[in-house]
């Protein structure tokens, strides 16, 4: 049998700077994007914050006892949050990528998810993925994501638009500034169910294959296998899998 929930926290505890902090404090303070559907995303009916790692962060404030509250940034900026000490914890489906290694501390990845194009109905040049890369297509992408130095790497023909907030992908391709961007399965499956203008498309395989996972300041071993075993429980006791059902994600979740 595995060590319950409960002692884990406790021995955690006693080892970990930043879970002696968020005690002292009584409140778990999460790194959060807003935009980010199905993960993270302030829904603009009625202001609340909803998604799958929305879902986890209130249940692990639970599993500490502690009041929960929500750190908004974004992909550029995140890292110099946790770094600061301005959240204990981003959980904002963080890809894993070895430049981000190199700053932050990662749980072990609970989702994984290809890129995806997304481009207006009406655009008749870019109709498949190889009309992607052409002479004179602007390919946007949001800044500090994935799909930044996955698209510069990859793109020999077409232009890379960086996008920083308060600027966004959408608005640079309705303007016509840009001719398509590229993101993953939660924030593309926003677009189709949101916007009647977008479409999006596939790519070949499993391009740009990324895994997801939450992120912490490095050097806090106690705090990493603290939300190791919170995740592991969550898998244990299938309210991840839940979770995810019930925002729409279970096609990327990992077994």
């Amino acid at each position: 049998m595995g060590t319950p929930a409960a002692a884990v926290t406790l021995a955690n505890a006693a080892q970990s700077p930043r879970l002696s902090t968020i005690r002292a404090r009584g409140e778990l303070q999460v790194c959060i994007w807003p935009e980010y559907f199905a993960i993270s995303y302030r829904n603009p009916r009625n202001g609340e914050m909803e998604g799958l790692d929305i879902d986890m962060a209130r249940a692990l404030a639970t599993r500490l006892g502690v009041r929960l509250s929500f750190v908004e940034t974004n992909f550029a900026e995140f890292m110099d949050r946790l770094e600061d000490g301005g959240c204990d914890i981003a959980m904002m489906a963080v890809g894993v990528t070895p430049a981000r290694a190199r700053r932050v501390a990662f749980s072990k990845p609970y989702m994984a998810s290809p890129v995806y194009a997304v481009t207006t109905r009406t655009n008749t040049r870019i109709q498949s993925w190889p009309d992607i890369d052409r002479a004179g297509n602007v390919v946007a992408v949001a800044a500090g994501t994935v799909m930044e130095p996955l698209m510069r790497e990859t793109l020999r023909n077409a232009e890379v638009m960086v996008v920083a907030p308060p600027r966004t992908r959408e608005g640079e391709i309705l303007s016509g500034r840009a001719d398509v961007f590229m993101s993953d399965f939660p924030y593309t499956r926003r677009m189709v169910l949101m916007h009647d203008w977008a479409r999006v498309i596939d790519p070949p395989g499993r391009f740009g294959d990324t895994l997801y996972a939450y992120a912490m300041a490095r050097g806090d071993a106690a705090w990493l296998a603290e939300v190791n075993a919170f995740l592991e429980g969550t898998r244990v006791d299938g309210s991840l899998a839940r979770a995810a059902q019930r925002h729409g994600l279970t096609p990327i979740m990992l077994p």
